[in-house]
């Protein structure tokens, strides 16, 4: 493991964490705002390019990382189109 993958690699387990209190609090909130799943959905996507990246170079703590925040980066994109919708929904007939 090299310096630059365990630096990489803790900035990508730390974006996780991150994503993750976002995902806990849109979760227990389930109300999304001035958040678009735009931004969110292009780093998920990233991440999976980045699953493919990291091994091919060796950076094997930055593919870990970048499973996670692939992983984090999905569920939240999911959670934020699905609570998006369940409240378009509830504002027609409510």
């Amino acid at each position: 493991m090299s310096i630059p993958d365990l630096i990489n690699g803790v900035f990508e387990l730390s974006g996780a964490l991150f994503i993750f209190i976002s995902i806990n609090k849109l979760y227990h909130q389930k109300l999304v705002r001035g958040v678009s799943f735009v931004h969110v959905g292009f780093f998920a996507v990233w991440g999976i390019w980045n699953i493919y990246y990291y091994p091919h170079l060796g950076q094997w703590l930055s593919f870990v990382g970048g499973l996670f925040v692939s992983v984090t980066d999905i569920v939240c994109t999911i959670m934020l189109i699905y609570y998006s919708l369940m409240e378009d929904m509830d504002g027609e007939t409510g």
